[in-house]
């Protein structure tokens, strides 16, 4: 595969910047792949794991939603939060998930109320896909 430059930025660091041979990334319309040439978009990110790939070696990361940015000179992820998904647990997940909980029952509206239940479902989803 050929190579293309890929950042991965959150508020506190860059966590990755280098050549990749492909990234999958959890698009608000769905999960969507990222290789050399790809056409430039611009789309939000919802929770949800991050995959890199470099050569034979994958690395997993799970982004508490963000941006993500393709151009022709590379793709960027401006991510919200990232945790390696081996610091990733169920009580984490747990916590997450009674925390968006809360901000469904105190939404008002239906815009707030449809985003707070959608990402109380996108963490279940989550917990239920790493099996934790």
């Amino acid at each position: 595969m050929a190579a293309f430059s890929f950042e991965l930025v959150s508020p506190e660091k860059l966590l990755f910047s280098g050549d990749v041979d492909a990234v999958v990334a959890p698009g608000v319309e769905g999960e969507f792949t990222v290789l050399r040439d790809h056409a430039p978009f611009l789309t939000t990110l919802k929770p949800g794991v991050i995959e890199i790939d470099v050569g034979s070696k994958k690395e997993r990361l799970f982004v508490r939603g963000g941006f993500a940015d393709v151009s022709p000179t590379g793709f960027t992820v401006l991510a919200d939060q990232v945790i390696p998904l081996a610091d990733l647990t169920a009580a984490a997940l747990d916590a997450d998930i009674e925390a968006a909980e809360a901000v469904l029952q105190a939404a008002v509206g239906n815009e707030s109320q449809r985003i707070a239940l959608e990402k109380r479902d996108q963490l279940r989803e989550l917990k239920a896909t790493l099996k934790l």
